[in-house]
């Protein structure tokens, strides 16, 4: 892995470019939070919560709320390569910058797999039927790797646009939605029986809201991709701040009103129109062509996230071995000051799945999807604790904060509670229990894999 003398010296001959601009970060800070879920997962957590879902998108979005937080609060204060993983070495020790940081690396890579193949199969129906789903995974992958390669500008330069179709895109739901919702577009009138017509605002129990909260948050995750992209900002501080302070306005918009208009136009439980709720909203303003604007918008929120998968993954990668927990031969950047062997070896988990697609579609996909479930809230409980211990130093030591955790600590301690909360509650949900139980053993994987090195490494030191 590289002692820390390695690595200095490994840092010596690697340098990550701040070639990120302004606008660039803004718009990474808007699209990350706009999945390809949201216009088309939020139909099944509707069916399953009913109109009370936008309940369960607000609980889970102050949650996120809560940890962006957090993290501008660190990130801020101190900008470094790797953010939360670094945060969590600097306050719960190396184990937990280890953790964090190979557990959101794993997250992205299945994140890459899985987005290759959800954009083949919305390519394979919407226009190319006859073309092998293995082979559109395989051209989109590689059309991504190549942006990444090419330097850090250009996936930013991708990343802008596609984060501004996407934010572009929910902002023209929400503008001509909220028309006919309130009776001011043509032949509408104002109604809002679906909100309990069809058996009550929360149909399912009020049960049925918090057991989505684990499923939603899962939503939310890519927010955090800000203060990873920070470190390659002219302006990180600046870009961090300013993408902490909307967060709010961004959950709220983007999410819960959006949410909220999609279940005042569709009944909760016509289960043919939720299947593409946005695209069903939009039909009944009887404007042509809106399948084929909401494909264009699926394609490209899908693109977004493999585009930011591999990117979020290479610099963690990176970060890794910038601590001397991967090796240290991933520190080497090309002339453009891109870590292109980091880029090429988060593509290899990619590639595996692609041939899974062709060998055994079903299994081995199902397995990482499921094995990397649990992963975002272990990272976020980490990120949780990283803050309270990190805000007590830095309060000791006098240190000015650009941006502050509101109701300190009260408000953390409700977020290491409500992330505690949902973990437990997965393992008494049974579509839940088995992305606990893999993300568990990942996690006690990983904690082996650290002990051994460790120990390593001091047995070395002492042969030394």
């Amino acid at each position: 892995m590289g002692t820390k003398g390695e690595v200095k010296a490994g840092l010596e001959r690697a340098s990550l470019r701040q070639a990120l601009r302004m606008r660039h970060m803004t718009m990474i800070s808007l699209g990350g939070v706009i999945g390809a879920g949201l216009f088309v997962g939020s139909g099944a957590v509707i069916q399953t919560t009913g109109p009370a879902a936008v309940v369960s998108y607000a609980l889970a979005g102050f949650l996120v709320i809560l940890i962006m937080r957090m993290l501008g609060e660190m990130a801020t204060a101190r900008p470094a390569v790797g953010s939360f993983a670094e945060y969590g070495r600097m306050a719960l020790g190396e184990w937990a910058g280890f953790l964090m940081g190979w557990l959101y690396w794993y997250f992205w890579v299945i994140v890459v797999a899985v987005e290759a193949t959800a954009g083949a199969l919305t390519l394979h129906n919407w226009l190319f039927p006859g073309v092998p789903l293995w082979v559109l995974s395989l051209i989109l992958l590689l059309l991504l790797t190549l942006s990444n390669l090419l330097s850090v500008r250009s996936y930013g330069e991708f990343e802008y646009w596609f984060a501004f179709i996407k934010v572009a895109a929910i902002v023209v739901f929400i503008v001509l939605a909220g028309l006919f919702v309130l009776g001011l577009w043509p032949g509408s009138h104002l109604n809002f029986s679906n909100l309990t017509a069809h058996g009550g605002f929360a149909p399912k129990g009020v049960g049925a809201l918090f057991a989505d909260v684990t499923t939603l948050i899962f939503s939310f995750f890519g927010s955090e991709i800000v203060t990873i992209a920070a470190a390659e900002s002219k302006e990180p501080a600046k870009a961090v701040a300013r993408a902490t302070n909307s967060v709010i306005w961004r959950v709220l918009v983007f999410y819960v009103l959006s949410i909220f208009l999609i279940v005042t136009m569709i009944p909760w439980n016509d289960s043919k129109a939720l299947a593409s709720p946005y695209v069903s909203a939009l039909s009944l303003l009887h404007i042509p062509g809106v399948a084929a604007a909401m494909n264009v918008v699926v394609i490209t929120a899908v693109l977004s996230c493999l585009n930011s998968g591999l990117y979020t993954a290479s610099r963690m990668l990176f970060a890794l071995a910038y601590q001397g927990n991967a090796p240290k031969a991933l520190l080497r950047t090309n002339r453009r000051g891109v870590p292109a062997r980091a880029i090429l070896f988060c593509t290899i988990v990619g590639y595996l799945s692609i041939i899974m697609d062709y060998v055994s579609p079903q299994h081995v996909f199902l397995f990482l999807l499921n094995s990397s479930g649990a992963v975002g809230l272990f990272i976020y409980l980490l990120i949780a604790c990283s803050e309270l211990v990190m805000r007590r130093r830095m309060e000791r030591e006098g240190e000015e904060l650009k941006v502050r955790m509101w109701l300190f600590p009260f408000l953390t301690y409700l977020c290491i509670a409500a992330m505690t909360a949902v973990i437990v509650a997965m393992a008494f949900q049974p579509g839940d229990l088995s992305q606990l139980v893999l993300g568990l053993v990942s996690v006690a994987v990983l904690l082996v894999v650290y002990a051994v090195k460790r120990w390593y490494t001091e047995n070395s030191r002492r042969v030394i």
